[in-house]
């Protein structure tokens, strides 16, 4: 697939990346040298210096010739204007960043196709969903739902006090009575691994569950933690996502909202009626403490720098907060934050993945997560009638050996799946697999 990206930013050289490593042939535009360069000596790609919004240069970068065009460019109208001119110019799929909201309303989202840009994307948005989720499952660091919540992804650490440490793992024996869940990875010292009959559970495992709708909650018991209900919370940093996560639970939860900037602490008191604002550095620990870190039940840093949220949110794990949510934009300090405790780590960078990456894929797919602390993609697929993988059972499929189906609807019927099941049209199957294969694995479906 021929892929223009505009803006070589963080977003722009991560989706580069990600995209030219499944052997997409990559476009990448910037008006900023330097940023280009960086992106050169990363990927595989072409780049193109200039502004994206004018027509000389998407005319250079060949945009008419290009299956997917995707604007990260930082200034919400440039990816807009870009994201329009592109499809009037011949691009097959084009689709924006917003930092908008309203743009995504219903009776909004019309007028912008009928500009051509096929979909927006709000980053932010999507974190900050994802952190609301996590807060009603507190004993997980990540919560999926596929096939409208009849599937659900359940991934959590393995405490000392988990029943499964020490225990082989299930779900290989096809004799066995219908599983209502099945874990099919496993991220062990930064290493992600599909687990095989044998395998042991360890202390710090950290585990990805399929399961049914009606065994979630099982599943989240064998975390050894328990779930906690969230009365009290601080945000660390007034950011479209902390403004957001504040908006959606203030109803609900006493919300102290802690920025060191004065200005933004005053707009955010007007704006925020039932949210507590403290305009404070988020990094002193003994205002912090008198803020009452210590008695809350959630913790959610998402200032605007790693290495803040990283810091606080060991303070605040360190103080007893149960429930500890960082956001970590640096991807290579994603495995530094959970090696040292952080419960959940969320990115922007795999949130915007995770948006676009179908709109690559040459099957239809109907979700997909990129996961974060793991290398790894889960990916919801329908089956087409006359796909390879129809009536034909899992084990002789030909599957990569790195990937495995976790589980299949059918219907009002919900399956996990095993080896000697046989894949039905129409299906839905979600399948966990790792980079070098989600390319690969739309045929067996489509």
């Amino acid at each position: 697939m021929k892929i223009v990206i505009a803006g070589a930013g963080e977003m722009g050289s991560h989706l580069a990346k990600m995209l030219s490593g499944n052997g997409h042939d990559i476009t990448i535009i910037d008006s900023d040298q330097k940023l280009l360069s960086d992106v050169g000596s990363l990927a595989d790609v072409i780049t193109v210096e200039g502004d994206s919004t004018t027509f000389a240069v998407l005319r250079k970068a060949s945009v008419r010739k290009c299956d997917l065009f995707i604007a990260v460019n930082h200034e919400e109208n440039d990816n807009v204007v870009a994201a329009m001119l592109a499809k009037k110019l011949g691009a097959r799929k084009s689709i924006a960043r917003i930092d908008n909201n309203e743009y995504l309303e219903p009776n909004n989202k019309e007028m912008f196709i009928d500009m051509g840009i096929d979909y927006l994307f709000y980053p932010e948005k999507v974190a900050a969903r994802e952190v609301i989720n996590l807060l009603g499952h507190t004993s997980t660091t990540e919560y999926v739902d596929f096939s409208s919540g009849k599937l659900s992804l359940v991934v959590f650490r393995l405490e000392p006090a988990s029943p499964l440490v020490g225990r082989q793992i299930e779900g290989f024996d096809d004799d066995e009575t219908p599983l209502s869940y099945r874990t099919v990875a496993i991220t062990r010292g930064g290493e992600t691994i599909i687990p095989r009959q044998g395998e042991i559970f360890t202390e710090g495992d950290v585990i990805y569950v399929i399961a049914r709708q009606d065994a979630v909650k099982q599943v989240m018991e064998f975390s050894g933690q328990s779930n906690i209900e969230i009365k009290n919370m601080m945000i660390l940093g007034g950011s479209r996502i902390g403004i957001r996560i504040a908006t959606e639970l203030q109803e609900e939860v006493n919300i102290k909202l802690v920025d060191y900037n004065a200005e933004k602490a005053y707009r955010l008191a007007e704006l925020l009626d039932k949210t507590l604002i403290i305009n404070e550095d988020g990094r002193n620990t003994e205002a912090m403490m008198e803020e009452g870190l210590s008695n809350m039940d959630a913790f959610v840093a998402v200032t605007g720098r790693s290495e803040t949220n990283i810091l606080a949110a060991m303070l605040a794990k360190r103080m007893g907060v149960k429930k500890v949510i960082a956001e970590v934009e640096n991807l290579n300090y994603i495995n530094l934050a959970e090696s040292i405790g952080i419960d959940t780590i969320i990115n922007k960078k795999l949130v915007t993945a995770s948006n676009i990456f179908r709109f690559t894929m040459s099957t239809d797919v109907q979700a997909i997560k990129c996961l974060t602390g793991s290398d790894a993609e889960v990916l919801e697929f329908i089956v087409k009638p006359n796909a390879p993988a129809v009536k034909t059972r899992i084990k002789d499929m030909g599957l990569p050996e790195d990937t495995i189906i976790g589980g299949i609807v059918r219907g009002d019927k919900v399956f996990i799946a095993v080896d000697n099941m046989e894949i039905n049209p129409y299906d839905r199957v979600v399948v966990f697999a790792m980079p070098a294969s989600v390319g690969k694995v739309g045929y067996f479906f489509n």
